[in-house]
């Protein structure tokens, strides 16, 4: 991933605060209260910084809809039951997935810190955003993170026709002393549906193998395209069955069950997780452990590069280095998200922030 922070054309460049500031204020007048709101648009635009603009900025305009449509509980009743001193599920009650699942991660590290390692599941959340910045925020603290999300079915499985399974993700962060943390954040689908929209109105070409029409049968032409098909085919199928298990049946909220069955009630909206929080000093030094992280991330970019290739780089380096460029620059807006936020702004009052290109 490679980003100077120059807008190409149409796009606009915002300080990120000032963008930060704006996303906030959207989602406080589109009913979040001030808190849930910020903690909204900090994961907007943690996301935007590192260059996945797909869950950036570009997601406040439709959580204004899902807000506005009630899918979203502007002021919801979150409770969290404790399992023993490791485990929790937190009921979130259609809170903003960010919402629900920074505080998931906040009590992952608590009782992680008291008892080595912690699972932390969500139940009854609505779109997670980009999962790498909870367990970002957990390494940030000097421990490992991982999460699981699964929703509504939009994928392909194996064998099947039709949408069966979600693009459920996994993300993984580690600690390191001089590196940026790793941060392994990705799908279980070969393609995201939003390139796959892009596609459609670009007019360009998909590649092979990975979408699919209605009947599952794999296609390049975007415009019969309506799903992703799995990673990897069978093994993006079973992870993203695995992961169902891992948090909605966990949890005791199962989606793909309900998804398939004969009630309407099965197609609404909603996501689960799990988070998990490993403290390194449970398995002993945890100085000791980062600096091994290192070593090894090192030894990983000594490596000899293929041909052709920029370099050798570890999960998460690039969009470290994205975000420092895009933090000291400017993030680069595209220009219909811009139109849509500097629309909703002025629908609701909003001060506008100076463009810085």
């Amino acid at each position: 991933m490679t980003d100077t922070s120059t807008p190409r054309p149409g796009q606009v460049l915002v300080a990120a605060d000032a963008l930060r500031g704006l996303a906030a204020a959207l989602l406080e007048k589109g009913g979040l209260g001030p808190e849930h709101a910020r903690t909204t648009a900090d994961v907007f635009v943690w996301a935007a910084l590192r260059g996945i603009d797909s869950h950036g900025t570009a997601r406040v305009p439709a959580y204004l809809e899902l807000l506005a449509k009630g899918v979203v509980n502007a002021r919801p009743e979150i409770t969290l039951e404790s399992g023993g001193t490791a485990v929790a599920v937190l009921d979130a009650d259609r809170a903003p997935g960010p919402v629900a699942l920074t505080a998931a991660a906040e009590e992952a590290v608590t009782r992680a810190r008291a008892s080595g390692v912690a699972a932390v599941g969500v139940r009854r959340t609505v779109h997670t955003g980009a999962i790498g910045y909870y367990v970002s925020k957990i390494a940030e603290q000097g421990l490992i993170g991982i999460a699981f999300v699964a929703g509504m079915p939009n994928m392909g499985y194996t064998g099947v026709k039709g949408a069966a399974v979600a693009t459920s993700p996994l993300a993984v962060a580690v600690p390191a002393r001089s590196h940026a943390p790793l941060v392994l954040d990705m799908a279980t689908a070969t393609i995201a549906l939003g390139r796959i929209r892009q596609a459609r109105a670009n007019g360009t070409a998909l590649p092979e193998g990975a979408a699919a029409t209605a009947d599952g049968s794999p296609t390049t032409d975007p415009q019969q395209a309506v799903m992703p098909l799995p990673l990897g085919g069978a093994k993006g199928s079973g992870m993203s069955l695995a992961f169902e298990l891992l948090t909605g049946v966990l949890v005791g909220a199962p989606i793909f069950t309900a998804f398939h069955s004969e009630d309407p009630a099965g197609r609404e909206h909603r996501q689960n997780a799990l988070i998990v929080a490993i403290d390194p000093a449970a398995f002993g030094d945890a100085a000791a452990f980062t600096d091994a992280v290192d070593a090894t991330l090192d030894t990983l970019k000594a490596l000899t590069p293929a041909d052709a290739a920029a370099g050798v780089f570890y999960p998460g380096e690039r969009s470290a280095a994205v975000a420092a460029t895009r933090a000291g620059e400017g993030v680069p807006v595209a220009a219909k998200v811009w139109r849509e936020l500097t629309g909703s702004a002025a629908a609701f009052g909003v001060t506008v922030p100076e463009v810085l290109g």
